[in-house]
This record gives structure tokens, C-alpha cells and sequence, in this order.
């Protein structure tokens, strides 16, 4: 796959590809990051290697939102991590680090990263959540639970109602989607952020006349 790149590398990916089973959390979603963390690198600097680790491994372990394990994805995909490197002898001075990142990119576990490549990683991962491909996502997930598209009574939250992205899709966009622009940690994700954002708007925006 990475012809370019370590051999360790491409065991990863091999391990990815046989693992990573979550329609929304698939091997495509680890490509998509790797495609940001190498944008937001370029500028910021950063180990690709890491970076490239970190995404093949992050949703390893992955439990359904309604899972009652579903907190522990990040800890759980870490360890994993941590004995498939160790084992295929990758660099232990930089297991600390991809774990790390592995760990924080969760949103609800709410804990900024360290290191340089944690919070690139981070912002990769979050930018996979905004823009066209989160709402392809978004909507996916809503399906998966049964969820409405919207609520008929307020779809696009202009009364001071109770959001309930369990039920309505739209409603995540209130409750994480549109916040994500202002947690990004670089300079360079802000950048991409704001444009997934802005679109995220017009898509909203669009679907409100066609609803109206």
C-alpha cells in the first residue's frame, strides 16, 4: 500500500485492513486522516510515522455510541496498538506518542494532546467529522439508530428546545458538529475546518428550503 514507506508501515495496514470493520469508522475513514494529518504536517511538521500509525490504529477497538464500553474505544485501541508495534519491533521511543494521540482524539473523552503530533492527529480526525464526508457520516450513524433526519417542530434549533441528536440527525450538528471549528489545536486545521464549516452551513441552509 505505502510503497514509499517503512515496511513496518505496511503490516500496519495489513492489520488495518483485516480489523477495522465500523462502516463509519472503516479503513477508508483511517485513509481520509492520514490524507489530513499530511496536509496539517506539511506546515506544522510532525512524525508521519506516527501520525500514519495513529490512524490505522485509533478506532481499532471501536463500541457502538449506545455501547456502555463506548468511553473506553480510545484506551482500548491504544493497548492494541501498543502490543501489535511492540511486537513487530516499530520504534518504542514513538509508541508513547501515537498512544497518546490515539487517546485524545476522542471528543467526548475531552483531553487535549501533548505533543505536536497529537494535536495534528486530533484535528485530522475532527476534520473527518465536519465538512461533506461528516455529513455523509453524521447521517449514517443517525440511520444506524433509527434516527429521524430532523425534528418537523424545529429542525434547525430556533427555539430554546432540549437537542436530541439521538433522535434527529440535525440535531448533532448543534450538539458537536458546528463546535468542532473552534477546538481544532493548529493553525493549519483551523484553516481547513473553517471551509468544511462554511459548508456544513450551506448545507444546512439548503435543506431548510427544501423542508419549508
Amino acid at each position: 500500500m505505502f510503497k514509499s514507506s517503512k515496511k513496518k508501515i505496511n503490516l500496519i495496514y495489513d492489520f488495518a485492513k483485516k480489523n477495522l470493520n465500523d462502516s463509519t469508522h472503516d479503513l477508508a475513514h483511517s485513509l481520509r486522516i492520514i490524507k489530513n494529518c499530511l496536509e496539517i504536517s506539511k506546515v506544522e511538521g510532525g512524525d508521519n510515522d506516527i501520525l500514519i500509525a495513529a490512524a490505522f490504529f485509533h478506532d481499532i477497538c471501536n463500541f457502538a455510541k449506545n455501547h456502555p464500553k463506548r468511553k473506553l474505544s480510545s484506551e482500548y485501541s491504544a493497548q492494541k496498538a501498543e502490543t501489535f508495534l511492540i511486537q513487530i519491533n516499530f520504534d518504542k521511543q514513538k509508541i508513547p506518542t501515537i498512544k497518546e494521540a490515539i487517546l485524545c482524539h476522542s471528543f467526548s473523552r475531552n483531553q487535549k494532546p501533548q505533543t505536536l503530533e497529537g494535536k495534528i492527529f486530533q484535528d485530522a480526525d475532527r476534520l473527518d467529522s465536519i465538512g461533506a464526508v461528516g455529513i455523509c457520516r453524521a447521517f449514517m450513524i443517525g440511520g444506524s439508530f433509527g434516527c429521524n433526519i430532523y425534528k418537523s417542530e424545529d429542525p434547525f434549533f430556533k427555539t430554546n428546545r432540549n437537542l436530541d441528536d439521538k433522535k434527529y440527525t440535525t440535531d448533532h450538528f448543534y450538539t458537536k458538529l458546528f463546535k468542532l471549528k473552534d477546538m481544532m489545536l493548529t493553525k493549519t486545521g483551523k484553516i481547513l475546518a473553517e471551509k468544511r464549516h462554511k459548508y456544513m452551513i450551506t448545507f444546512l441552509n439548503r435543506l431548510e428550503s427544501e423542508i419549508s
